[in-house]
């Protein structure tokens, strides 16, 4: 199957299908809208809003893709139901730059953005997680263009969509507020082990109100 990784909560698992999803081969492109152009002079990586210092904090594309560098062996599990397992990301862990820029003791989770005003947003103990990635490569190799390039976020332990490709930012904030696919429908957590797909399917406490 795959390697060897380890949930969230502390089970140890090895790599395998959550429920609902079949094994793919390949790397279907799969994204909303245009492809952006990248533009190196112009990229600028910020992190904003509940700082722990009140003050924004930002990267040109130099400055970040020269943070520490790590790898990741993680599955990627589409709520289109394919799901890759045991894959390589390397990049610069989420745990890097809440360190760089921290947040604020209040903050309780974050907004990623990324290109066109794309958002998606996670409990900050998602984001935290040792295995939250932005991630530059995948099996060694930098990612294209239409995976991403120069930098998508990866959350193996959910679903897709909540790592978006193009991500220029991330917000924190003190209260829970829906990205993209949340405000259209989609649930607002994303765990593909419990098979939390759409907004409909979402238990008390999952997310504020649409």
């Amino acid at each position: 199957m795959g390697q060897p990784e380890e949930r969230e909560g502390g089970a140890a698992a090895h790599s395998e299908l959550p429920p609902g999803q079949r094994l793919q081969r390949g790397w279907p492109v799969t994204h909303y809208g245009p492809v952006p152009k990248f533009r190196p002079e112009r990229w600028e990586f910020r992190v904003f809003g509940a700082t722990a210092d009140g003050e924004k904090q930002c990267w040109n594309h130099e400055e970040f893709t020269a943070l520490p560098y790590t790898s990741v062996v993680g599955d990627l599990h589409c709520v289109t139901k394919f799901s890759m397992l045991g894959s390589e990301w390397g990049g610069i862990p989420a745990r890097t730059v809440l360190e760089l820029a921290p947040p604020a003791p209040a903050v309780t989770h974050v907004m990623v953005w990324a290109e066109y005003g794309f958002s998606s947003n996670l409990r900050l103990a998602d984001f935290a997680s040792e295995r939250t990635i932005f991630a530059t490569h995948k099996d060694g190799e930098p990612l294209t263009a239409e995976h991403g390039f120069p930098l998508r976020l990866v959350v193996p332990h959910l679903y897709a969509w909540k790592g978006p490709k193009w991500v220029r930012g991330v917000e924190y904030m003190t209260a829970d507020r829906r990205g993209f696919w949340e405000e259209r429908g989609y649930h607002n957590v994303g765990d593909p082990w419990k098979e939390q797909r759409y907004s409909y399917q979402e238990e008390p406490g999952d997310g504020p109100e649409l």
